[in-house]
């Protein structure tokens, strides 16, 4: 029996190749059961002319099939489903059971919980003004070469760390890159035992809090106010005291720490750019953290948040470059550098954090991908990385220009932008305006706004701010949709 060819079409705006796509048909169609072995397939030439294909794509998938054993060849009597071909189990399809356990209730729903109110549009690409922070444009993306990079990691040469289960540890090809490329350009020395690789930065920031703020401990952290709004959810979850302080031009207050009763075991800091107002934390306050820290007997966290973007101004050195007491856990990411789907980062700090670290991440998820840590070993060693940071850098310079530009044109406020760069502007409106309904009515209108609400401690949120990123708009829509926040801003405000 054959099949025929009205089993097999091709979707409009299907992703990958026109053979691939053909494999992927048929393999379906197999493992599904709506293809049995010995079948008969639709001839080269009806396929191709059915799909209106070239029938040399048929022919070159067909016989990647064969290579596979999803198909069999008889000479020429054409192509049949191969009797050794992969099959799926065949199981009644069950009725859907009912729900006798209230897994919320179960659970507490503390999880859920940290996240309501946390809104991230999954097709922002199709939005024309998207001003949304931690996207990258497609555009400044070195792809030949992260492919390239990415085809040698996949070499016979490379299976081991392809496909071998690391246990508890990490390619030591990019641990190599890291102190030897990465940690020196922000002043740190560090050696392998105090470098964990880990799946970005919130899961870095994750694992320090789980390992730094034990639930029942009765542990009090420190964070900014704003600050980075999964850090808060982070924190919410380990049960431990939470302590907001309001930033200022340089960041964290130092004054705040000192001077009083003891006011947290742990202080998470954004000192480079503070997450979301931009603000860089000046030396002379940096040496008092660390100061503070020695006296008040806390830990810091620091969350090297978009270092690599200063653009304007000479990078200032890390904490953990000054630290001397080895009270500093430090936190990097690839994912905003690289791009945000890669989730890939690290945490710097003494041994004896980093062998806790290293046992929490190898019960939880072993270790990351050893294809995507030796691609991105050879990215570095290779000096693409560096150069895919020069492009971002002189392309945000322009977008920032642009960007002020269209700002003070439209007479909008801008709260915090940094001196040094960074990706982001931070906005305030005039008082009683909320940005969420702002955001609301702008997306109909094809502009994607990052209200403020979510980065303020909830006791006392503040209504009136919004982020701007330039990080994924191109700077030709920046001036049109400047303007059309302007005049949502102006309507809501009255």
């Amino acid at each position: 029996m054959t099949i025929p060819v009205e089993a097999f079409f091709l979707a409009s705006g299907g992703a990958g190749t026109l053979q691939s796509r053909i494999r992927a048909m048929v393999t379906d169609g197999i493992l599904s059961g709506r293809f049995r072995p010995g079948q008969r397939m639709p001839s080269s030439r009806g396929l191709a002319g059915h799909l209106g294909i070239s029938r040399i794509t048929v022919t070159l998938a067909y016989g990647d099939l064969v290579s596979s054993d999803y198909l069999t060849s008889r000479g020429r009597s054409g192509y049949y489903v191969s009797e050794n071909a992969p099959r799926a189990p065949e199981f009644p399809s069950p009725a859907r059971p009912a729900e006798e356990v209230d897994y919320l209730a179960f659970s507490g729903g503390r999880f859920s919980r940290a996240m309501q109110g946390v809104e991230r549009p999954e097709d922002w690409e199709r939005y024309p003004w998207p001003f949304i922070y931690g996207q990258t444009d497609p555009a400044l993306f070195d792809h030949q070469n992260w492919r390239a990079c990415a085809l040698r990691a996949l070499g016979r040469r490379d299976f081991g760390a392809l496909t071998a289960d690391f246990y508890e540890r990490d390619d030591p090809a990019l641990i190599e890159q890291v102190l030897r490329v990465i940690l020196p350009r922000r002043g740190i020395a560090a050696g392998p035992d105090e470098v964990l690789l880990t799946m970005g930065a919130q899961n870095a920031l994750w694992m320090a809090s789980q390992i730094l703020l034990p639930e029942g401990a009765g542990h009090r952290a420190v964070i900014e106010n704003p600050c980075y709004s999964g850090m808060r959810r982070l924190l919410d979850i380990t049960g431990a005291g939470i302590l907001s302080l309001d930033v200022d031009e340089g960041g964290l207050p130092v004054q705040a720490l000192t001077g009083r009763a003891r006011q947290g075991d742990v202080v998470f800091v954004t000192p480079s750019h503070q997450s979301p107002t931009n603000a860089t934390m000046p030396l002379e306050r940096r040496l008092k953290l660390l100061e503070a820290a020695s006296h008040e007997d806390f830990v810091i966290i620091e969350d090297d948040y978009e270092f690599e973007m200063s653009f304007l101004k000479p990078v200032s050195p890390a904490l953990k470059s000054l630290d001397k007491a080895g009270r500093v856990i430090y936190a990097g990411s690839f994912s905003k550098s690289i791009f945000p789907g890669m989730r890939l980062g690290y945490l710097v700090g003494p041994p004896d954090f980093i062998a806790e670290a290293r046992a929490l991440r190898s019960m939880v998820l072993k270790h990351p991908p050893g294809h995507i840590q030796r691609t991105v070993a050879y990215f570095l060693a290779e000096g693409h990385y560096d150069a895919l940071i020069n492009r971002m850098r002189t392309a945000f310079r322009r977008r920032r220009q642009v960007m002020e530009e269209a700002i003070a044109a439209e007479g909008l406020t801008i709260a915090g932008q940094g001196g040094y760069g960074g990706s982001s502007f931070w906005m305030r409106a005039r008082e009683g305006v909320d940005t969420s309904l702002v955001a609301r009515a702008l997306r109909h209108e094809g502009v994607l706004i990052e209200p403020g609400r979510s980065f303020f401690d909830p006791a006392r949120a503040e209504q009136n701010f919004y982020r701007l990123a330039y990080s994924s708009i191109q700077p030709g829509r920046i001036p049109e949709g400047i303007a059309k926040i302007a005049r949502a801003l102006a309507v809501q405000g009255g």
